[in-house]
């Protein structure tokens, strides 16, 4: 038997090798972590409870490994190697056994139409909790956003998440004051494919310092300073293009890629 893996790191490795992105691989079980998990169990079948059990880890430990998946669907035991992982004590047991989710699991790519609807329909307007400007027109006052119903409540609790993180002044040092759109219906740059825009499922914010083919550190959101704020959507299921791919660090989005 091989020697036993400390649980929660290799957990963030399987699940961001299977793309369910959970940030830094640091062995903290934080909100990214928790619902990765809960997106995986719901890929698979599985109970959407958030908890890494032993099927959650058989799954991880089989999946792209032929040999392996054929074991596991001839028979439900768990291996011992598996079991070793389960049960290594270097993390609690709590946080092995029930990892508990919040947060919330938005579609792929490319199921937003099923899951949203026709693009530019099922919108409303939510209330901006702090000063916003438009990033082109910087005398224009923003008040409110177009977004899709289903992710409207979504995005306020983030927002104001933001307004108590940072004061205005750090918020316009950021950038998070200026409002570069949000319900867009157009096609993806240099494509024929709508873009997350088109939905309402998409928010960009000062597109000036975060121009789309910036990466670090370039690009003023790629900055120490900004990680609050996209762990503030990130907690809420919400996908930044820039953590994920290092490209278009203005973009945040509640589809997956």
């Amino acid at each position: 038997m091989s020697a036993p893996i400390p649980f929660i790191p290799w957990l963030q490795m399987r699940l961001t090798a299977h793309g369910f992105a959970c940030g830094a691989i640091d062995g903290i079980v934080g909100d990214m972590t928790r619902a990765a998990i809960r997106g995986f169990e719901a890929s698979k079948g599985l109970p959407v409870d958030g908890m890494a059990d032993e099927d959650v880890v058989a799954w991880l430990r089989t999946e792209g490994n032929p040999t392996l998946a054929a074991l596991r669907s001839s028979s439900s035991t768990v291996d011992e190697d598996t079991r070793a992982i389960v049960g290594h004590r270097e993390v609690p047991e709590e946080d092995i056994q029930k990892i508990a989710l919040v947060g919330n699991t938005w579609p792929r790519q490319s199921g937003v139409s099923s899951f949203y609807g026709a693009v530019g329909t099922n919108q409303t307007t939510i209330e901006i909790p702090f000063d916003m400007v438009l990033a082109w027109s910087k005398t224009t006052r923003a008040r409110k956003m177009t977004l899709h119903r289903k992710v409207a409540p979504s995005a306020e609790r983030v927002l104001q998440r933001v307004a108590q993180i940072y004061s205005a002044k750090e918020r316009a040092d950021l950038g998070l004051n200026l409002f570069a759109g949000s319900l867009n219906v157009r096609r993806m740059r240099g494509g024929s494919a709508y873009s997350m825009h088109s939905w309402g499922i998409a928010i960009d914010f000062d597109s000036e310092r975060n121009q789309l083919k910036w990466g670090a550190p370039k690009a003023r959101l790629s900055h120490a300073d900004a990680l609050p704020f996209w762990q503030a959507w990130e907690a809420e299921g919400w996908l930044s293009l820039g953590r994920a791919r290092n490209y278009d660090w203005m973009h945040v989005q509640a589809a997956r890629l």
